[in-house]
C-alpha cells in the first residue's frame, strides 16, 4: 500500500500544529463557534447531537494492520471504545472531546492519516472496489489511479471551495463494487477494442433529495488522461454549478438541467484545451505509484488442503461462512475474507477497540498486514491462504465477525441516524437492530437469498437506501419516527434508484412491513430467482397491495 514521502508526512504535522493553535484558542475564547466552525470541518470534526464527531478518512479502503491498530487506540483512549465504519469507506468516533483532538491527530499523523477533506465542499475520499488487487474479475488493481487522484486533488486550489462537497469512486472490474453510478464521478475500467486498459467516465450521478444514476461522457479515456479530464470536468462544474440554492448545487443537478450532452460538450472544450499540458500522466509516474500497489509475496500453495476439507464436511457453519463470506482470489490458493460486521442486533459497521486490534492481527499472521473498508461497512483480510481459513474463521468466529450473511436480509447498511447525527429525522440502528432479530435464523436467511436493505435517517440518503433493493427512509410526522420504503434499487453495474412503495409506516409497523415483502416475495418468485430480479419481471405493484391491504 501507499506509504507517505517526507512532503506527505509534513503536510499532516503542519496540520497538527496548526489544528493545536486553534483549539487552544478556541477554548480561550479568542475563536467564536462561528470562527472555528470552518477549522474544525476542515479536520473532519463535526459538532453533533450529544459531542464531536471525527470520521477519518481510509483512502480507497486500504488500511494497514498498523493502521488499524491505531484506530483502535483512538477509540479506546479518545472514544467510548468503539467506532463506526462508514458507507464512504473512512471511520467516524462519534465521542470525541475538544481539547484531545490535537493529541488525537497527532497519534493519527504518526500511522499516515488524517481527517483532511472528509468535510466541507471539496474532493472527499476517494472509494473504490473493496477487493482491489486481489479480485480474481479485476482488470487492474485501481487503486494505483485512486491515489493518483488523491494526490491531485488534496488542497487543490481550484476545487476547495465547489458549490457543493464532491465524491468520486473507481472500479478495476466489471461487477461493480465500489457504487461508482451513484457517484459525482463514476470511472470504470475497461479494455478498448484494441486492447487497452482506459476509463468509461460517468458525471453526475448521487443519492440525497434528487437521486439520479451518473450519465456517461466519455466512453474510453486513456489512462495519461485521468487528470486532465477530471480537470476539465471539475471546472466546468465549479463555473457553472448552482450557488445560490444548497439543494440544487450537486453536478448532478447541472447535468440534469442543461442535459448530459451539453454538459459533454462542455467537457470536451474545457478539456482540449488543457489535455497535453502538465496533467498529462507520464507512465513512469504511474509506475512509481503503482510499485507501491505491487503484489504481496504469495507462496505456493498445496491443491489438496484435508483440514479445510474435513472441517467444511463436518462443520456446517464454517461450510456456510466459507460459501458466504469468501469471494474469490486471483492466485491459485488464496481467498478473500470478509469480516461482517453486522452480528444480531447490534450497530452495523461497529467495531470495538479489541475488535479492530484482533482484526489487525490476524491481517499481520494471515493478509500481508492489510485490510480493507467496504463501503457495506465490512472488513475485509484481501490475502488469505486456504489452509489459514479455519483458523481465521475461529477467531472472527470468537469476536462476533463471522456471521455468514454477506449479501443477505441481515447484512444492512445503516447511517447512525438520529441516535447521533443532527441532521436526522429518526433512527436507523435500532430498525437495523429488530431486523436482524427478526430474521436470525440463519435457514430462512439462506433461502431468502440475496437482498439488500439500505436505511437512511434523512433524506441525505448516507445509508444509500435509494439503492437499496429495499431502502428504508426515516422521517418525521408530529414529533413522531415513520419511515418511507423504496424497492428495486441497486448500486452494481446495472444501478437504478429504488420506487417509493407508498405513505411512510410507523416505527412499530415496519419491521413487519419488511417480513410481509419478504413473504411476497418467496411466494412470487420463481426457480433461484433473486429478490431484485423479482421486483424487476413483476414491478412493485404485487408488493405495494400486499403490504397496504394490511398495513
Amino acid at each position: 500500500m501507499y506509504a507517505y514521502d517526507e512532503y506527505d508526512q509534513a503536510i499532516v504535522d503542519q496540520r497538527v500544529a496548526q489544528f493545536r493553535d486553534q483549539v487552544r484558542r478556541r477554548i480561550a475564547g479568542e475563536l467564536s463557534e462561528d470562527e472555528f466552525r470552518p477549522l474544525r470541518l476542515q479536520n473532519g470534526l463535526y459538532l453533533q447531537l450529544h459531542a464531536y464527531m471525527l470520521r477519518i478518512a481510509v483512502p480507497y479502503g486500504t488500511l494497514s494492520s498498523a493502521q488499524l491498530r491505531q484506530l483502535g487506540h483512538i477509540a479506546r483512549r479518545y472514544d467510548r471504545n468503539y467506532g463506526h465504519f462508514t458507507t464512504r469507506q473512512n471511520i467516524q468516533f462519534n465521542w470525541i472531546k475538544l481539547e484531545e483532538m490535537p493529541d488525537l491527530l497527532a497519534d493519527l499523523a504518526r500511522v499516515q492519516m488524517h481527517g483532511i477533506q472528509t468535510s466541507g465542499n471539496c474532493i472527499r475520499n476517494i472509494t473504490a472496489d473493496q477487493y482491489a488487487g486481489a479480485a480474481a474479475d479485476e482488470i487492474e488493481d485501481g487503486r494505483v489511479y485512486c491515489e493518483i487522484m488523491r494526490q491531485w486533488s488534496t488542497f487543490h486550489p481550484e476545487f476547495s471551495f465547489l458549490p457543493r462537497k464532491f465524491k468520486i469512486a473507481l472500479t478495476g472490474s466489471p461487477n461493480d463494487r465500489a457504487a461508482v453510478r451513484v457517484h459525482d464521478i463514476g470511472l470504470r475500467m475497461h479494455r478498448d477494442a484494441a486492447g487497452e486498459i482506459g476509463f468509461e467516465v460517468m458525471v453526475g450521478g448521487g443519492q440525497g433529495r434528487t437521486p439520479m444514476i451518473a450519465k456517461t461522457i466519455r466512453e474510453f479515456l486513456p489512462k495519461e488522461h485521468l487528470l486532465s479530464y477530471l480537470e476539465a470536468i471539475l471546472r466546468v462544474y465549479n463555473q457553472f454549478g448552482r450557488r445560490d440554492n444548497l439543494f440544487k448545487a450537486r453536478i448532478k443537478i447541472l447535468v440534469h438541467e442543461i442535459g448530459v450532452e451539453k454538459m459533454r460538450a462542455a467537457v470536451e472544450d474545457e478539456w482540449q484545451q488543457i489535455k497535453d499540458g502538465p496533467l498529462v500522466l507520464p507512465q513512469a509516474t504511474i509506475d512509481a505509484i503503482a510499485a507501491h500497489f505491487a503484489p504481496p509475496d504469495y507462496r505456493p500453495q498445496p491443491a489438496d488442503q484435508p483440514e479445510v476439507d474435513l472441517l467444511r464436511r463436518g462443520d456446517a457453519e464454517f461450510a456456510l461462512w466459507e460459501k458466504t463470506n469468501l469471494f474469490p482470489h486471483k492466485v491459485p490458493g488464496y481467498a478473500i475474507v470478509n469480516a461482517s460486521l453486522k452480528p444480531e442486533g447490534l450497530a452495523p459497521g461497529d467495531a470495538t477497540a479489541e475488535q479492530m486490534e484482533i482484526v489487525a492481527d490476524l491481517a499481520d499472521r494471515y493478509s500481508f498486514s492489510e485490510v480493507r473498508v467496504t463501503h457495506a461497512q465490512n472488513l475485509v483480510l484481501p490475502h488469505v491462504a486456504v489452509k489459514d481459513l479455519p483458523e481465521v474463521w475461529r477467531r472472527l468466529r470468537e469476536i462476533g465477525f463471522a456471521t455468514p450473511n454477506l449479501g443477505l436480509i441481515t447484512d444492512i447498511i445503516a447511517c447512525p441516524g438520529l441516535d447521533y447525527c443532527s441532521l436526522a429525522n429518526a433512527r436507523s440502528i435500532p430498525v437495523a437492530q429488530r431486523l436482524t432479530h427478526r430474521f436470525s435464523d440463519l435457514a430462512r436467511v439462506h433461502d431468502i437469498g440475496e437482498l439488500q436493505i439500505k436505511i437512511s435517517g434523512c433524506i441525505n440518503a448516507c445509508g444509500h437506501h435509494h439503492v437499496g433493493h429495499i431502502g428504508i427512509l426515516g422521517v418525521e410526522k408530529n414529533g413522531e419516527e415513520f419511515y418511507q420504503i423504496t424497492l428495486g434499487g441497486s448500486a452494481d453495474q446495472d444501478a437504478s434508484i429504488g420506487t417509493i412503495l407508498g405513505p411512510a409506516l410507523s416505527s412499530n409497523a415496519v419491521i413487519d412491513a419488511v417480513d410481509n415483502l419478504i413473504g411476497t416475495y418467496l411466494d412470487i418468485r420463481q426457480g433461484g430467482e433473486t429478490f431484485l430480479r423479482t421486483v424487476r419481471r413483476v414491478g412493485v405493484a404485487p408488493f405495494k397491495e400486499r403490504l397496504y391491504a394490511t398495513a
